[in-house]
């Protein structure tokens, strides 16, 4: 079954003086139920623009967005439409997606507000991220950054979401953090029955959690497939200089050019 689809997503700016920017080109997507998809691509390629649109944070200027065969609208100025509240985001800056002037337990129990079914306690939320109870009466400015990035992953999966999007969730966190609060945002999509849609511009992490992954590059995704064979036999020349800029782990340089 098909969580999300998108298609033909095209996402552009005017700029004055200076004509159209096209952000998103034409992408075609799509994110199965209980399925793992890495969006991997460098700083600016529109990761984060087509992250926002699927959002309803950014309007489409052609294509379309399909969240279980509905139509995704922009969201306007108003509370977000309950079909919306099913798609959930964590940001790559949590202290600045975090209200630092309320306890992490109560922004996590408007989530739960919204929610259409059952969802598990705070405590069982902040547990589920290897935080204890306790942490529900500290406030953000009280943790440590990838404590905080897990503060948000609870508050997102409070609202019972069925497609979780990590939009350079891991990109602020120390190296040694990464891999581990990308895999802790899979396992806790997976067991809540959500799909996760996780964007970085690290393939080495994405690999190890991704079912699949995109490979996006100037708005289009020029090359898609299943993990380990993009992995193992990148198509594209871009797949292949993503590749071939990952570091060796014991530090005596790069991967080889492919």
């Amino acid at each position: 079954m098909t969580r999300l689809a998108v298609e033909g997503a095209t996402v552009t700016y005017r700029q004055p003086g200076r004509g159209v920017l096209t952000a998103v080109d034409g992408v075609d997507l799509e994110v199965a139920a209980g399925e793992v998809v890495g969006l991997v691509g460098e700083s600016g390629c529109g990761k984060s623009t087509l992250a926002r649109a699927i959002c309803g944070l950014e309007p489409l200027t052609a294509g379309r967005i399909l969240l279980d065969g509905e139509p995704v609208a922009k969201l306007g100025l108003r509370a977000r439409d309950v079909p919306l509240r099913r798609i959930q985001m964590v940001f790559q800056n949590p202290y600045a997606s975090l209200n630092p002037r309320r306890r992490v337990g109560a922004q996590i129990e408007d989530g739960r507000k919204v929610a259409a079914g059952e969802v598990p306690s705070v405590t069982e939320l902040l547990e589920s991220v290897g935080l204890d109870a306790a942490a529900a009466a500290r406030y953000p400015h009280e943790f440590s950054g990838g404590q905080r990035q897990r503060v948000a992953i609870a508050r997102a999966m409070a609202a019972g979401p069925d497609l979780l999007i990590g939009d350079e969730p891991i990109a602020s966190l120390d190296a040694s953090l990464q891999s581990r609060v990308a895999t802790l945002m899979r396992n806790i999509a997976l067991e809540q029955g959500a799909s996760l849609l996780f964007i970085s511009h690290d393939l080495a992490v994405v690999r190890v959690i991704a079912d699949r992954i995109a490979v996006m590059q100037a708005g289009r995704i020029v090359e898609q497939g299943p993990a380990e064979q993009v992995w193992a036999a990148p198509q594209h020349p871009y797949t292949r200089r993503l590749l071939a800029a990952i570091p060796i782990a014991d530090g005596l340089g790069h991967l080889p050019a492919m």
